[in-house]
């Protein structure tokens, strides 16, 4: 029966997903923020077929349910690293009841449904509207199990965002999309990788940055790339011109060691502070918005990062290990203006 079985499959698929003329599709499931499944409608029609792929663990419960208005329409479950013209995990053809199935998941990774019309509809050019049910559930092992091709407990050492158009990446306190964020990473920036996990359909990476002190949380693996270890990020973000962007270089009153300013910023807006000071020497700085939290970055004078953006609700004390003009930047990320005053230290 399994003999026969991978052949129907395969025979299935030379008439499809591996004809010259196919256009197969692609789509990336995402459940919603703290979901544990999610329901598709979509279509397919001739040879085409649709690729839906979901993160899941070993261990893990899946289940896959379709309907369609076409009793031609059928799916094909593969393992990771798998896929079309590879033996099947799943044959919804022989499944009971026909296209409906949940298993225990033998390898973590990402899994592919593939949804397509039966040989004899596909060539006559028909289509199929239909509904497909996805979920994965159980909670996940304490370290990754059976982890086939996703590099889930191996990987590189250290990742480089990549955010296309150059926005920023938020660092969440939980592997979800509805988590709290720790932080917000640049493009370009560089993290250290403490290993992935398979949540809410998709792959999250537990990372830490590589300022001191840092920041430490989960982000969503699709916009990590691998990275060489380098804290520096392309030069400092250009400042935004009117209100109360610029930039102000910091004197200390005579006999004092520390400064109080304030500004007001505009959504999105962003003012620097000039701060000569010596390889050695501490120092100490502190945002108080007159809101909710803004926040703020600290560069040395070769323009790396001493201290990677964070938001005010934190305060940061540490030795400096350059000499020259530091920068603190203070950025409103928030919809609003925002009022503030910086505190700024040196011993």
């Amino acid at each position: 029966m399994r003999i026969s079985r991978i052949l129907l499959a395969a025979s299935l698929f030379v008439a499809i997903g591996l004809s010259a003329d196919a256009q197969d599709r692609t789509v990336d499931v995402r459940f919603p923020a703290g979901a544990t499944g999610t329901s598709i409608s979509d279509s397919v029609s001739g040879r085409d077929a649709v690729l839906y792929r979901i993160g899941a663990e070993a261990g893990q419960t899946m289940s896959v349910a379709m309907t369609a208005n076409n009793a031609a329409t059928y799916f094909n479950i593969y393992e990771p690293g798998r896929g079309l013209g590879d033996e099947a995990l799943v044959i919804g053809e022989f499944t009971d009841p026909m296209n409906a199935w949940v298993g225990t998941l033998p390898a973590s990774g990402e899994y592919t449904v593939a949804v397509f019309l039966y040989r004899a509809a596909a060539r006559r050019g028909e289509s199929s509207s239909y509904t497909l049910d996805l979920s994965v559930t159980g909670a996940m092992a304490p370290s990754v199990q059976a982890d086939y091709a996703d590099g889930l407990e191996g990987g590189p050492d250290f990742f480089e965002v990549a955010v296309s158009g150059g926005g920023q990446l938020n660092m969440r306190s939980a592997p979800s999309a509805g988590a709290a964020v720790v932080t917000q990473l640049r493009n370009g920036q560089g993290v250290r990788n403490l290993g992935c996990r398979m949540s809410e359909g998709r792959r999250w990476c537990q990372i830490a940055t590589l300022a001191d002190p840092g920041a430490q949380g989960w982000a969503a693996g699709e916009f990590l790339i691998e990275g060489t270890g380098q804290a520096s990020a392309p030069a400092a973000t250009p400042v935004a011109s009117g209100g109360g962007g610029g930039e102000t270089r910091v004197q200390f009153a005579a006999g004092t060691s520390g400064a109080e300013l304030r500004g007001t910023l505009a959504p999105g807006e962003s003012h620097r502070y000039l701060l000569n000071a010596r390889d050695g020497q501490n120092l100490y700085t502190r945002v108080a918005p007159d809101g909710g939290p803004i926040s703020y970055q600290i560069f040395n004078p070769d323009r790396s990062f001493l201290l990677e953006q964070i938001s005010s609700d934190r305060e940061y004390r540490g030795q400096l290990w350059q000499s020259g003009d530091h920068v603190i930047e203070v950025i409103n990320r928030t919809g609003a203006p925002s009022g503030y005053s910086v505190i700024i230290g040196i011993e």
